[in-house]
């Protein structure tokens, strides 16, 4: 695994999308403005957490290494070392994938 040198903060997750299909089966290659986002990806690092309204402690639930399925136009996506990365915040996350 990629040694990741970011600490996203509050309950952010940092994403690395994991890529889709860029050929159909019939053999033609989509071109990226074809592409459909990505809505899957791998989790590489957490935020501590965050706390709710009332000062409760509200606790990061996914782990680094996870599969995970997102929003599909939730979160932001940054470019870091010439990679394409995913920041959401955790309510984002729609479920693990196992």
């Amino acid at each position: 695994m990629v040694k990741i040198t970011y600490t996203p903060l509050f309950d952010n997750v940092l994403i690395k999308p994991l890529e889709g299909e860029e050929k159909l089966p019939s053999g033609i290659v989509l071109p990226d403005s074809a592409k459909e986002k990505p809505q899957i990806g791998l989790v590489m690092a957490v935020g501590p957490g965050s706390t709710d309204d009332k000062g409760n402690p509200v606790k990061i639930v996914v782990k680094v290494g996870q599969k995970v399925m997102y929003k599909k136009w939730g979160g932001n996506e940054v470019k870091i070392d010439g990679e394409e990365w995913t920041i959401v915040e955790q309510k984002d996350i729609l479920a693990i994938v196992n």
